[in-house]
């Protein structure tokens, strides 16, 4: 089992008619690493919505002829999906599009509630009929019943803010405005920037806006709504300073692209840092350091110049398969790590190798990736995660819903070692990692159960199914 992408979402709004459709694509392109379940995007063309959006990769939805179907427009939203909320069905495609009394609306959300389940079941209680498990579905409701009483779409979008709890990155699309929203405690990373033809992009990350041409600008706050629209860019900052800044941590660790840049701080260098701190800490006597492509590569890095250890490439991997954890099966897992990576054995027959990764979960993935290598035949190898062990589960986004699923609740470092098949193992520490971060404005819940928020009675990430399933027999 491998820890699971957050989505991606882009926004762009043009000061007149462009190929907006286009710049959305490379923009969504860019976070493919996000989400590879599903991509979506809808164009605005003055006040008229289009919109495609399905199942599978950015390159098998977008055909040329799907592109060139699009009208050109002037806004545009758009979304790469993994799911922690509902199931990977066209249903939870994104982006969402309601129509209601005063308008459209246009929602690509990345996170996930906490309180997603009471919400849903107030809102169905009031008469709504959802037609996804998406907790984006939720936000599209509240949003779109706050804006019936409110006197403009971003006074909605505030007044919706304060019935979401959790982790919410929100672009969202009116007739005319682009609306960016970033949920108090900050847990999603969102940024915007222009392009020397004057479109405003917004992404989750900066590597989005470098694809489209774009000046980064800067960050959203924790808490603050920006406005793009007919009186320039406005931002609004009510709800900014309510809640501490909680960053997930793994944006560092392994969600982002190392390119990017998350609230001032490069990926690139938090990565280095984590293996230089691993270096110091979880210290092995070894030939050569090699990392797992693509994530555990920079920390690899970190750690060989810390230790002095020579850096060398141990580990290939197919660039044309996507991440393990895109098949449903553990059994598929595991086909589908022996098709992605693949040993060099020039490079590590009889070494003493440290072999760094950026998370273990179950250990499932870890132990193929050990077996590789002494297959290849490397004498001894010490396991080095550039994350601390995985203890609590996440209610924000990261799919890690079950302390069964955890092989850090069940083992000790050393049994887990020796279930991997290492001849070591080495965490880094949970009190190193403000390190990564420069700040200790980061959210660390899954490794130490500091909870931002109250904890969830409802749990389940499928929690939505049922009552879908059970309206369709209706």
């Amino acid at each position: 089992m491998s820890i699971h992408e957050e989505c991606g979402v882009f926004g762009a709004a043009a000061p007149q008619t462009s190929s907006i459709a286009v710049r959305t694509y490379y923009g969504l392109y860019a976070l493919q690493h996000r989400g590879q379940e599903s991509c979506g995007m809808v164009i605005n063309d003055d006040g008229v919505f289009s919109s495609h959006k399905d199942l599978g990769l950015l390159s098998q939805v977008f055909s040329p002829d799907a592109l060139s179907r699009l009208p050109q427009g002037n806004m545009a939203v758009g979304h790469v999906r993994y799911g922690t909320t509902g199931g990977n069905e066209r249903r939870n495609c994104q982006p969402i599009e309601v129509n209601h009394q005063k308008g459209k609306l246009a929602l690509a959300h990345n996170g996930n509630l906490s309180n997603a389940a009471p919400l849903r079941n107030r809102l169905e209680l009031s008469g709504a009929i959802f037609h996804t498990t998406s907790d984006t579905e939720i936000i599209a409701y509240i949003v779109t019943q706050e804006r019936l009483r409110a006197p403009s779409i971003e006074e909605a979008v505030s007044a919706a803010m304060n019935h979401l709890d959790g982790a919410y990155s929100l672009v969202l699309m009116s007739a005319q405005k682009l609306i960016c929203a970033r949920d108090p405690y900050g847990f999603r990373p969102l940024c915007y920037g222009v392009t020397p033809d004057g479109v405003y992009v917004a992404a989750s990350e900066s590597c989005a806006l470098t694809a489209v041409g774009a000046r980064f600008l800067r960050d959203l706050d924790p808490g603050e709504i920006v406005v793009f629209g007919p009186d320039g860019v406005v931002s609004r900052r009510e709800h900014c300073g309510t809640k501490p800044k909680k960053l997930c941590v793994f944006e560092y660790i392994y969600f982002a692209r190392p390119d990017s840049v998350l609230d001032g701080v490069s990926v690139h260098g938090a990565r280095l840092r984590a293996g230089e701190i691993l270096a110091r800490r979880k210290p092995a006597q070894a030939d050569l350091v090699i990392g797992v492509p693509d994530s555990g590569l920079d920390a690899a890095l970190g750690f060989s110049r810390a230790s002095g250890i020579p850096y060398g490439i141990g580990l290939i991997k197919n660039k044309y398969i996507g991440r393990t954890f895109i098949s449903p099966g553990q059994g598929a897992r595991v086909d589908q790590v022996k098709i992605k990576l693949s040993a060099i054995q020039e490079a590590v027959q009889g070494k003493r190798l440290i072999l760094v990764d950026d998370s273990i979960v179950r250990g499932t993935t870890s132990g193929r990736i050990v077996g590789l290598l002494r297959e290849a035949g490397a004498k001894e190898i010490h396991l080095r995660v550039s994350a601390p062990p995985f203890l609590h589960p996440c209610y924000y986004g990261t799919d890690i819903d079950s302390q069964e699923r955890l092989i850090a609740c069940h083992h000790t470092v050393e049994e887990t070692a020796k279930i991997i098949g290492a001849d070591s193992l080495g965490y880094l520490p949970v009190e190193e990692l403000g390190c990564l971060a420069k700040s200790s404005g980061i959210c660390t819940a899954c490794f130490d159960g500091g909870y931002p928020t109250p904890v969830p009675t409802d749990t389940r990430k499928d929690r939505f199914e049922g009552k879908l399933s059970e309206r369709g027999k209706n």
